[in-house]
């Protein structure tokens, strides 16, 4: 079976993924891992979570895949250093100076070559198993005929690593210049702003030829045409492959990836727990009501099937349905119509606790909620359950007709038994 490898953006999203199900996590340190502008994990806290993973059988692998300056060669040397006694199963590399030191400061660590890297062919990864790497990640931009091609031709030692879910990038496999070009912040290099996903505003309410900004600032306008009917030239919709593990398997893939280290712990928990029911035999409908539900953009094959001769470049219906579009459609890969999110569930609370003789659950709540409010249960392969709200109390025993302050601890009735970890959904 394929390893289920998820996002650990921070401590709490790393515990999430593992509880729901994931073989394998990825997480960085604050330096060198291209999500400078997440929680990420400090020197301090890696070592441990690395054995809480290993104590449940789960890998870990460190992003060091950050383009790298003459300046910072000797923080990489001691990040390498450091990283070779953590306990790490493997790095995610890109720099090929990362690769070199890497093999000089830690022989002995496995690396795994970033999609940053755009692996496209048989030859560049048979090149780069020459020097070490033990496991590609494969550009975005494959079909599974060309990956399974690929598969045929390169050592049965190289694993290839794909990514089914999550934001795809409006540049070639996250070599994006834009965030740069506006904000200053480089994307290349941990800090990208997501230009992509931000609103703006016209100058003046031109429609054509338009002058652009984000909405609500004060800097500079750019220049963009319109056809009138809106423009969201960058917007590239969310990629899903859940219902063809299958198939991704076939060609060869050994690992399959969910996109997300800045996502949150209901994104990790939903996403992980819905492909790991989905490799274990779920029904598509099951996985895909789950995958519904989180924040999204309308989901996209992406290239996976666009060269085959069923499909170039399905979409799932705005039906929500299991129905795939076939055909030659210009919103296959990009949302022009739209720059928003679809969200059906937002998270209510997570269980700290239960009292099974009292009926009540001991929760940390996260959005707002009210007695009498049905909240769904989001437990371990466990997605059809959910109970009524019949009361709320803070801990020293107030009762309350609504839980409107964030990160507040409550007790609150719940006629569903529940466990530590469990996330309650409300919206559903």
């Amino acid at each position: 079976m394929m390893e289920l490898l998820a996002p650990a953006g921070n401590p709490e999203r790393f515990y999430t993924a593992v509880r729901y199900g994931a073989d394998a996590v990825y997480m960085g340190l604050p330096a060198f891992s291209l999500r400078n502008l997440a929680d990420n994990f400090t020197f301090g806290e890696l070592p441990g979570a690395i054995a809480y993973a290993h104590e449940r059988n789960v890998k870990v692998y460190v992003t060091v895949n950050s383009f790298i300056r003459d300046t910072e060669l000797g923080e990489l040397k001691d990040t390498l250093a450091f990283l070779k006694d953590s306990g790490a199963d493997a790095l995610i590399v890109n720099d090929p100076a990362v690769i070199s030191l890497s093999r000089r400061i830690a022989p002995d660590m496995p690396l795994h070559l970033s999609t940053q890297a755009n692996t496209l062919n048989s030859e560049a990864a048979r090149f780069w198993f020459d020097q070490g790497v033990s496991r590609i990640v494969l550009a975005r931009e494959l079909t599974l005929d060309e990956i399974k091609l690929l598969r045929s031709r390169i050592p049965d030692a190289l694993e290839l690593e794909m990514f089914v879910h999550g934001a795809m990038c409006v540049s070639y496999s996250g070599r994006c210049l834009l965030s740069n070009y506006i904000d200053g912040r480089d994307s290349n290099r941990g800090e990208c702003v997501q230009p992509c996903r931000w609103n703006y505003e016209l100058k003046d309410g031109r429609v054509y030829s338009a002058e652009i900004r984000e909405r609500g600032r004060n800097g500079e306008y750019f220049t963009v045409e319109d056809d009138g009917k809106g423009s969201f030239i960058l917007n590239s919709r969310d990629m899903c492959l859940a219902p063809y593990l299958d198939k991704i398997e076939a060609a060869g893939v050994s690992c399959i990836k969910i996109e997300g280290r800045m996502k949150s712990i209901l994104y990790v928990a939903t996403a992980t727990n819905a492909y790991r029911m989905a490799l274990d035999g779920a029904p598509a409908e099951t996985v895909m009501k789950e995958l519904m539900l989180l924040s999204h953009r309308p989901y996209t094959t992406g290239f996976a099937f666009r060269e085959s001769e069923k499909c170039r470049g399905g979409t799932y219906g705005r039906d929500r349905s299991l129905n795939v579009l076939y055909g030659e459609n210009p919103e296959e890969l990009m949302e022009y119509k739209t720059g928003g999110y679809t969200q059906e569930a937002k998270i209510a609370a997570v269980v700290l606790g239960y009292d099974a003789e009292k009926g009540l659950a001991h929760v940390e709540q996260r959005n707002n909620f009210r007695v009498g409010d049905r909240l769904g249960i989001l437990a371990p392969k466990d997605v059809g359950r959910g109970f009524t709200v019949s009361r709320i109390t803070n801990e020293e025993g107030e009762e309350r007709d609504s839980a409107p302050h964030p990160m507040e601890r409550l007790f609150i009735g719940c006629a569903e038994e529940v466990s530590p970890g469990d996330i309650l959904r409300i919206g559903l």
